[in-house]
């Protein structure tokens, strides 16, 4: 079957109703596991299974390697021309939308509502702080 769409499921938007998987709910999507990422960063195995978890509730296919790499042959083998994706402020993720563009795919990045209204900083190195912050806005 062919496809002229993929949705790009990534670690910021592990939303099984996230806007990307909305917009194209028959797609065929896709995690990559980032290699590079994972020995940047120096994830722990707790977080790492914590996603695990979150990606069996979701329709992906679950691969590993080269971000970049991956999304094209996944891309290429359902025959896809534009893969479609949510947001992310990472510069990282604007460099690998960059080089998908560059691949020659078109990339639709698709916005999710705002999970509250608030514009001051949010210190989002760790998730207890954000919460400190978010949960004052969030049940207002």
């Amino acid at each position: 079957m062919s496809h002229n769409v993929i949705v790009w499921v990534h670690g910021d938007n592990l939303n099984p109703h996230g806007p990307a998987l909305a917009a194209y709910p028959d797609a065929p999507a896709i995690w990559v596991w980032d290699e590079a990422l994972l020995a940047q960063w120096c994830i722990s195995l707790k977080r790492v299974l914590f996603i695990y978890e979150c990606l069996l509730e979701l329709p992906v296919v679950i691969r590993r390697g080269q971000v970049v790499n991956e999304l094209a042959r996944f891309a290429a083998a359902q025959g896809a021309a534009t893969i479609a994706t949510a947001y992310s402020p990472s510069p990282r993720f604007r460099a690998i939308c960059e080089r998908l563009r560059q691949a020659g795919f078109e990339v639709e990045v698709h916005r999710e509502r705002p999970f509250l209204d608030y514009n001051g900083r949010l210190d989002l190195q760790r998730f207890s702080r954000y919460w400190r912050v978010a949960q004052k806005y969030a049940f207002d």
